[in-house]
């Protein structure tokens, strides 16, 4: 297994993490088959969306504020209930194959670390599935 870490820089961040999971890939040596990218934290998620466009992360942004705002009478003492629920919704996993020793991505794919509570130093463990 391989631990990627990376800092967020805001309470909702979305962290291009492709390039860092492109290098597990080959430091576990998957030449063919698939890795699981894990996010082992409540209030933040792992997807695989655009990358292209900058503008596709902002609209994601606001339009998970406008489904799940921040205040909204939660009763979790802690106060970050609209992270867990955001975090619910992305997931905290994805699978990706890999063939001929790279990642097969389609041409605008992007892996997403996805913050929902931060500013934090989070991390992502990548394993060989299966």
């Amino acid at each position: 297994m391989i631990e990627i870490s990376l800092r967020t820089g805001g309470r909702t961040d979305f962290v291009d993490v492709t390039a860092e999971v492109r290098r597990a890939a080959t430091e576990l040596g998957i030449t063919d088959g698939a890795l699981v990218v894990f996010n082992p934290h409540t209030t933040a998620g792992v997807t695989v969306n655009e990358g292209a466009d900058p503008d596709v992360v902002r609209d994601k942004a606001v339009a998970l504020d406008k489904l799940v705002p921040w205040e909204d009478g939660y009763r979790h003492a802690e106060g970050n209930s609209a992270a867990h629920i955001k975090a619910s919704l992305y997931g905290s996993s994805v699978t990706l194959l890999v063939a001929d020793g790279e990642l097969r991505l389609g041409t605008w794919q992007t892996v997403w670390f996805a913050e929902f509570d931060g500013p934090r130093t989070r991390r992502l463990w990548v394993s060989k599935a299966g």
